[in-house]
């Protein structure tokens, strides 16, 4: 009896050395120095980053090879994103794709300000760098949901052609031009095709504000304007002309009109560049949203001062990593998209 009292006494203590070691800040097992001198959370994060740089890596590796493949027809990014807010008309190639990579830098500097100041325990500091952090990630998103909206609306149209290539229309100096300002419309009688009207309740896509026929009467009547094709002149960098007298030969070919990009069609060009700028932009979106969501989370412990209660701000400095590493990559993918 005598024996078992102490197997049990042994027992306990054993149990409760355990919780005590369990409950140390040290998470490793094995023994007590850090590897590389990082606590477990920190480097699970770098687990995370480095398997998620490989997705992305992957991403941008099959955009890079499609855009090799198609070089020669591949849509020029400065007659992508030309757009600029409040100033409608205004030709600003890349002006604000350059202002928002420029302010999701500049939040990744905050980041690096709230972590500093987190070091130095000083916690107004930390909440005020959080929330230009938070600020410079929504402003971010804010800004990019834009470009997606402008890219899905289009700028000029143009029209589809039997084999699927793209032809869009210019003026004399060559410079592109929209359908609405040469088409006269005819005014003819076109029904949309709801999905309560036809078999198996299909939708019409929304119809172009002209029909082909419209358009091809109208570049008849209009000997000054001309077409341009996908083919890129590469001593030029741009866009293969052809006149207004051999331009018929391609629109007889014409079977459709196109407004915007999305996934099937592409006003631009090629539909794979619509295809890999909404896929890849979009993944890098659901970093950053993902990124403001837990930088908030955080930005409320840090005012209810949790981690001033805790002693340290390392939680600070571990989605300070995950947020420097989505700017990071949005450097890679402004590079690939935008500047190539």
């Amino acid at each position: 009896m005598a024996e078992l009292t102490i197997t049990k006494n042994q027992n306990k203590t054993f149990m409760e050395a355990t919780i005590a070691t369990d409950s140390n800040e040290n998470n490793w097992s094995g023994g007590t120095q850090k590897p590389l001198g990082a606590s477990y959370g920190k480097m699970m994060m770098w687990f995370f980053i480095l398997s998620d740089a490989l997705t992305f890596s992957g991403f941008l590796g099959a955009y890079g090879l499609m855009r090799f493949k198609f070089h020669d027809s591949w849509p020029i990014a400065d007659e992508v994103f030309t757009h600029f807010p409040f100033l409608h008309g205004l030709h600003a190639p890349m002006y604000y794709v350059a202002l928002m990579t420029f302010i999701l830098i500049f939040s990744s500097v905050t980041m690096v300000l709230a972590v500093d100041a987190g070091h130095q325990m000083n916690k107004k500091k930390v909440t005020f760098y959080m929330l230009l952090t938070i600020l410079g990630g929504a402003i971010f998103l804010g800004s990019q949901a834009w470009e997606w909206k402008n890219f899905i609306n289009g700028s000029y149209g143009a029209v589809k052609l039997s084999d699927g290539k793209i032809i869009q229309f210019v003026d004399a100096t060559g410079a592109q031009i929209t359908l609405e300002s040469f088409v006269k419309s005819q005014q003819s009688e076109r029904t949309q095709h709801t999905a309560n009207k036809g078999i198996w309740y299909v939708k019409e896509a929304k119809l172009p504000p002209f029909t082909l026929n419209e358009i091809v009467e109208s570049f008849k009547a209009n000997p000054k304007i001309a077409i341009r094709t996908e083919q890129v002149d590469p001593e030029l960098k741009s866009k293969t002309i052809i006149p207004h007298n051999e331009a018929m030969g391609f629109l007889n070919e014409a079977e459709s009109v196109v407004m915007g990009a999305n996934l099937r069609e592409n006003e631009y060009g090629k539909t794979l560049f619509a295809n890999f700028f909404f896929f890849i932009t979009g993944f890098h979106g659901f970093h950053v949203l993902t990124g403001v969501i837990i930088n908030s989370i955080i930005f409320f412990n840090v005012i209810v001062g949790t981690y001033e209660r805790r002693g340290h701000y390392e939680m600070v400095e571990k989605v300070g990593l995950y947020w420097h590493f989505v700017d990071l990559v949005w450097v890679f993918v402004f590079t690939f998209f935008y500047l190539i």
